[in-house]
């Protein structure tokens, strides 16, 4: 959001107070309410108030309207947005995800049109720590995040109906708080699972990728699987009970690797639903990679990076288990730099751990040979011009045979690998 949160809380607040100059109730709303509460940093800040949205553009110079029609306005000040959303209570849910009408209302009925209990709590911010006044609670939600408990507000089959994508709410949510899902609303998400069809892939994909990117990745898929939504949310029947063994065990990334958590955790749920037959070495491996991928791009909306990465992955965790040992230096050099490897050599370590140490120790030993693991190449397309060499397509295979005698070791300045690359560039019989 490129907003710190104590800034960001400062604004919010700032929204409060002149809403309540001009005579309008105005809380903090929502889930920054229940993450203050549990002692969390809220990712962002919401606001909810009896204003309409025209009383809110009129106050605030400068304002957004994102969903006016259902009275979210977006308040931006001081280079932080903020949504502003009236109090409302929803119609009907005909489309299963936004109501077909809103009504104008109060804080109880937009409290109690909310998902889950500890989203649905208000916090008036301008009121001490130690005021009793200070949160307003009108659904049971401060006892629910006391018991550590996720509850739908009201009905759950209500709640469900309106939004499935609620389901997998849910367990992200609890699985990320450590919470337990209560039994009626487990009961209802139960009966619901199937109805996940009625919803946007691009919404599922979204809901399955904050799940991957959290530490609680493998704790998630396990409720996926045990809720009966594992099978409707990847559209493709698992092999045997999802365990999320590998995923469970994945470690938490360097920060370096954490743009690839996606597509490395996606991998390992792969392996861990499909079995090891994903990861079996040559064609027979691969056609099953493609596969599955070609379902899981479809069913998550997977974006064409997200789908590359994720097949360079298991690819390479089916080099890691069979063939690392026997492949040339300037391959297991390529690989170890290659993107992807970090998460490979992880979901072989939450497989095997004694493999994964003696690659450990081979990549470390390879880092230190012949300049590195990727060092710059002594020949460039340039070097070849520059010697009289006409550019075409042999040009690709000269380079990577000459960076592959590099890296073994056999070339050790530039001289020589132009040497090569012109003997490489002759043409036959000459």
């Amino acid at each position: 959001m490129g907003q710190s949160s104590s800034k960001a809380r400062e604004v919010a607040e700032w929204i409060v107070r002149t809403l309540r100059d001009r005579g309008h109730v105005a809380y903090f709303a929502g889930g920054c309410v229940r993450d203050e509460l549990l002692g969390l940093t809220p990712k962002d800040y919401d606001v909810a108030t009896d204003a309409r949205p025209d009383a809110i553009a009129g106050l605030f110079p400068r304002t957004a309207h994102v969903g006016a029609a259902f009275g979210v306005m977006l308040v931006r000040h001081d280079g932080v947005t903020v949504e502003v959303a009236t109090f409302r209570a929803d119609g009907e849910y005909s489309d299963r995800r936004r109501p077909d009408e809103i009504t104008f209302s109060d804080e109880v009925a937009d409290a109690k049109r909310r998902d889950f209990t500890v989203n649905a709590l208000f916090l008036d911010p301008l009121k001490p720590l130690s005021d009793s006044g200070r949160v307003i609670d009108h659904v049971g939600g401060v006892a629910d995040l006391r018991a550590k408990v996720l509850r739908a507000v009201g009905d759950a089959d209500q709640r469900l109906r309106e939004d499935d994508l609620r389901a997998l709410r849910a367990v992200r949510l609890s699985t990320r708080l450590g919470f337990a899902i209560d039994m009626a609303t487990q009961d209802a998400i139960r009966r619901h699972a199937g109805e996940l069809s009625g919803i946007s892939r691009e919404r599922i994909g979204d809901e399955v990728r904050l799940m991957l990117e959290h530490a609680s990745r493998g704790k998630a898929m396990q409720t996926l699987a045990a809720l009966g939504l594992d099978e409707p949310t990847f559209e493709r029947p698992a092999r045997g009970d999802v365990k999320a063994d590998l995923l469970a065990r994945l470690r938490s990334p360097p920060v370096h690797e954490e743009s690839g958590v996606v597509a490395g955790a996606l991998a390992a749920a792969l392996l861990d639903r499909e079995g090891p037959a994903l990861a079996a070495h040559g064609p027979e491996g691969d056609g099953r990679r493609l596969e599955v991928l070609r379902d899981t791009r479809r069913a998550l909306c997977l974006s064409n990076e997200e789908r590359d990465d994720c097949m360079a992955i298991l690819r390479l965790v089916a080099e890691l288990r069979e063939t690392w040992s026997t492949l040339p230096v300037a391959r297991q050099k390529r690989a170890a730099a290659s993107r992807g490897f970090f998460w490979s050599l992880e979901i072989v370590r939450a497989a095997d751990g004694v493999s994964a140490a003696a690659i450990d120790r081979l990549v470390g030993e390879l880092a230190g040979s012949n300049g590195g693991l990727a060092p710059q190449p002594l020949v460039t397309g340039d070097d070849l011009v520059a010697a009289g060499m006409s550019p075409g397509p042999a040009f690709r295979s000269i380079l990577e045979r000459v960076y592959d005698e590099q890296l073994e070791g056999r070339i050790k300045t530039s001289a020589d690998g132009l040497a090569l690359a012109r003997e490489l560039h002759r043409p036959p019989g000459v």
